[in-house]
């Protein structure tokens, strides 16, 4: 048997630390030349101002992102699940690390290469929330697990097909120890999971006939059902979660694990996964929770959709900015900046102008206006004639989905307590992984 780990979990300390010891590439945007060839901890020595910093700018607030991790930690705590965070959102195992310590069960991760990520930062539990049938990656997380009694990795799979593939690497590698897999439910006309109790349980029935696999337990993305919380929405969402609870009544009892594991939730509607996968919750049962997002949360998709907004409770704050400066002004209801599709997110809505300031570390004013489009390297600001913006101040960008805001950035400076104040030191240098 697979057993599931108790106690908290943690990343290596020594791992995390060492972070701080890598030296700055001199060629990384947005910083000072003074950063260049110090390690982190000796540039932070320094208590570099923000105002040193280059346009344009990703900036993290630390204390809005720790009043995020620790609220969604005690709403977990009190809903009776688990919280897995996706670590995609970020690849910062500096993050991960607050995330852990604040309780989180595990991590969450999307393909092999970010697993080697979370293994290489002493990570002992992940949530692979895909099918693991890269050779490749099979063959490396087959052989950690055999090295290591302690990891656990669950990965998803949703047909007889997943069971195949995974079967014919994992021959050649002969493992010792099995993998734990999670059938995945989907929906039709949305991304992966089988379509039906009668795919899930055709793909359940092979895990159980593989010698190299272990049935854990059910999954599901309910992010995928619905585009927004309409009521047609919401129902489509609940009605889903409501069938990968039956499917957890059916396989619950050939699961061959001594912890069997419940899995839903993104950043969108972890209320509804709560209301309806929390009573499933058992002591040979865990409820986990994935949702990514809450800790950066965002100024766009997110801020819209969050169930902490819209049901009538504060929302959560957005942890991230970017910081974009006034390259041209050549029509009067028309300013260009310097920050494009290489430096800020646009997938799911372009970003919003909120401040405007002379320079980095000023005063600043509020700004109305809006993004129109974005090109490579530049924002269209529109904005009204009389608008006093001058060519060579800057603007902050509220932005939407910090998934695609943080992958374009390998370093990124943390203050202590927002931007808003007179040039703020900046306390941390988020480094990513992507």
């Amino acid at each position: 048997m697979v057993t599931g780990i108790g106690g908290r979990q943690r990343l290596d300390q020594g791992r995390v630390a060492a972070l701080h010891g890598r030296r700055i590439d001199p060629l990384e945007k947005g910083l000072p030349a003074a950063a260049g060839d110090l390690t982190v901890s000796e540039f932070l020595a320094t208590r570099p101002r923000l105002s040193t910093f280059a346009t344009p700018l990703l900036v993290l607030d630390r204390a809005v992102i720790d009043a995020n991790i620790a609220r969604m930690a005690a709403w977990c705590a009190d809903s009776g699940v688990d919280l897995a965070p996706h670590g995609k959102t970020t690849m910062a195992p500096a993050l991960w690390e607050r995330q852990l310590a604040a309780g989180a069960w595990g991590i969450t991760l999307a393909t092999p290469s970010q697993v080697r990520v979370g293994l290489a930062f002493g990570l002992r539990r992940v949530v692979l929330a895909n099918a693991l049938v890269d050779p490749v990656g099979l063959a490396e997380v087959s052989r950690a697990l055999d090295a290591d009694p302690g990891l656990q990795v669950l990965s998803w799979v949703d047909s007889p097909d997943t069971v195949a593939a995974m079967d014919r690497v994992l021959a050649e590698v002969a493992p010792a120890r099995p993998l734990t897999v999670l059938v995945e439910l989907g929906s039709p006309g949305r991304r992966t999971g089988a379509r039906g109790l009668a795919a899930a349980r055709a793909a359940a029935a092979a895990v159980v006939a593989s010698p190299y696999l272990r049935l854990g337990g059910v999954a599901g993305y309910e992010g995928a059902v619905a585009p927004d919380a309409s009521p047609a929405g919401l129902a489509a969402v609940r009605g889903y979660l409501h069938e990968l609870a039956a499917l957890h009544a059916e396989l619950v009892g050939a699961c061959e694990t001594d912890e069997v594991v419940v899995s839903a939730g993104g950043s969108a509607y972890f209320d509804d996964v709560v209301a309806v996968l929390a009573p499933l919750a058992s002591p040979g049962t865990r409820v986990l929770l994935r949702s990514g997002s809450y800790a950066i949360h965002d100024d766009g998709f997110y801020r819209g959709i969050s169930p902490f907004g819209r049901d009538g409770q504060a929302p959560f704050a957005s942890g991230m900015h970017a910081w974009a400066r006034i390259v041209s002004r050549p029509e009067p209801e028309l300013a260009l900046l310097d920050a494009g599709k290489r430096d800020v997110p646009f997938d799911l809505g372009l970003p919003e102008p909120q401040r405007a300031a002379a320079a980095l570390g000023t005063p600043h004013r509020p700004l109305a206006g809006q993004i129109t489009a974005v090109n490579d390297q530049h924002a269209f600001l529109r904005i009204d004639a009389a608008t006093p913006l001058r060519v060579g101040e800057v603007v902050r960008l509220g932005l939407s989905h910090p998934c695609t805001a943080f992958d374009r950035w390998r370093l990124i400076p943390m203050v202590a307590g927002g931007d808003d104040g007179p040039d703020p030191v900046v306390v941390d240098l988020v480094r990513t992984f992507f």
